[in-house]
């Protein structure tokens, strides 16, 4: 859309003497604010409590979520967030606690958040849990710099590698750089595997002593569970290493697959995916951190122990306590305290056999899109999948259209588009995830989408290129629009 047609639009929705909200007279003796904290003219619009709300509402409607339709947004688990979740972050008692409240007058946040360690620790088999990690990479980077720590303390200055699979997720190399070490990468074989070769090689050759550990994301990018984990775990022990394991995609094992009894040293979890607490915009990331006994003196702090048990029938006193090696904190106070409400709540809700429940639907769902949509387009890798699957987004006989077209046109079918070229390794990916909180008629009716958008890329290609058609703004120029924003109080943009 050319920038002309939206200059018609920029204007403020305010006119002087429009008042939204009657403040009462004010009860306490006035203070100045410091004039460096003043601007000499702030020109916000004048508004009525009406124009705010029709305001906001209608820019509301130009957004999807997922409470408005499927969100196959592979690798970041877009489940349902239960509203109950949401109840619970909003009691009082939670919601009105001052972060800087002394332990005595939070014990029940305490209570809390060390139930909440205990079960994410017993998910995974792993022997401790810090909650303080603001988001996924952050615990990605509390979980390296937790390897780096334990051999420096064991005197392996040396070990300054880590193995990092070609279909990783960019925040693992990223990570391994920003903790001062080597990201290595190792190539896929022709199952999707990490080739265990090339693994060897690395393990056994002339990078052995250098070898601080691996990141591994299990199931993989591609959706596949690794045969030979096994194998990779043992032949990094073997050189000395640890093993990390990136959380993203606990959606396909809880309740099923214990990564720690795995052999994996440490991993971090992502409460906005597997637990449904909200992600982006609908709240801030929550990316806890599981380690083995080895690990656990290195967490990130504090961690809520109990500090002092009463005889009889008193409750436990609960504290903030830091790990005697650890890493230091993260990020201040103690981490995200709402999503840790809510990913107790849900944990609470399930139990035991209703978190398995949700792996065993969540990869039923993955596979029967799979296997309805393999005829349509090229699978990669014809495997069984986990929670996810990527699909070349390429139709033959249609060679000017590309997995981004394909995802522009399912925005005219109402669906969120799947996640576009990743992983990486893969032309034209599409990568899918259903998630545990689809049904089979929503399922059929993003299989029907996508076998009319192959249909249509045959018969008349144009119209994916071109795609979207019903959206507020046509196909934008993504890099431009995000460098060049464009801001105003226009109520919505033409179509």
């Amino acid at each position: 859309m050319a920038t002309e047609e939206l200059q018609p639009l920029i204007y403020d929705l305010g006119s002087p003497g429009r008042i939204g909200v009657n403040l009462p007279e004010c009860d306490v003796p006035a203070a100045s604010l410091p004039a460096e904290l003043l601007r000499e003219s702030l020109p916000l619009p004048e508004v009525g409590e009406v124009q705010v709300v029709r305001h906001f509402v209608k820019l509301s409607k130009l957004n999807y979520s997922i409470d408005q339709g499927l969100y196959p947004l592979g690798s970041c688990t877009m489940k349902y967030n239960p509203k109950i979740n949401e109840d619970a972050a909003r009691l009082p008692g939670f919601a009105q606690l001052h972060p800087l409240t002394d332990e005595d007058g939070c014990q029940g946040a305490l209570y809390l958040m060390r139930e909440l360690q205990t079960w994410l620790g017993e998910i995974s088999g792993f022997k401790a849990v810090s909650l303080s990690p603001a988001a996924g990479a952050q615990g990605e980077f509390a979980g390296i710099l937790m390897i780096r720590q334990y051999h420096l303390d064991r005197g392996d200055a040396q070990r300054d590698v880590i193995l990092v699979p070609d279909s990783a997720h960019g925040t693992n190399p990223a990570t391994v750089t920003m903790a001062g070490l080597n990201a290595h990468e190792l190539p896929a074989d022709s199952q999707g595997n990490v080739d265990l070769q090339a693994l060897r090689a690395a393990c056994e050759g002339d990078l052995r002593e250098r070898i601080a550990g691996m990141m591994i994301t299990v199931p993989s990018t591609l959706g596949l569970f690794e045969s030979t984990i096994l194998e990779v775990i043992d032949a990094v022990h073997a050189a000395g290493g640890l093993m990390y394991m990136d959380g993203a995609n606990m959606n396909a094992l809880m309740g099923v697959v214990k990564p720690g009894a795995l052999g994996f040293d440490v991993m971090h979890y992502n409460l906005h995916k597997t637990f449904s607490t909200p992600h982006g915009g609908g709240g801030p990331g929550s990316g806890a951190v599981g380690v083995n006994a080895r690990l656990a003196p290195y967490l990130p702090g504090p961690i809520v122990e109990i500090v002092e048990e009463e005889e009889g029938e008193e409750p436990p006193l609960y504290g903030f306590v830091m790990p005697e090696k650890s890493i230091g904190r993260l990020k201040a106070f103690h981490g995200n305290f709402g999503m840790h409400l809510r990913a107790y709540a849900y944990i609470r809700v399930y139990g035991d056999s209703g978190i398995r429940d949700v792996t065993r639907y969540a990869v039923l769902n993955a596979n029967y899109l799979r296997a309805r949509l393999m005829a349509t387009y090229h699978l990669p890798y014809p495997r069984y999948c986990g929670h996810e699957f990527v699909l070349e987004g390429h139709i033959e006989g249609a060679d000017a259209v590309h997995a981004l077209d394909i995802s522009k046109r399912l925005m005219d079918y109402g669906f969120h588009p799947p996640t576009n070229y990743f992983p990486l390794i893969v032309p034209e990916a599409l990568l899918i995830e259903p998630t545990e909180t689809e049904v089979k008629e929503d399922l059929d009716a993003f299989v029907a989408a996508m076998e009319a958008i192959a249909a249509e890329a045959l018969r008349e290609p144009e119209t994916l290129l071109n795609a979207p058609h019903t959206a507020p703004v046509r196909r934008l120029d993504e890099v431009k629009a995000a460098k060049e924003l464009v801001l105003c109080c226009a109520p919505a943009l033409p179509r």
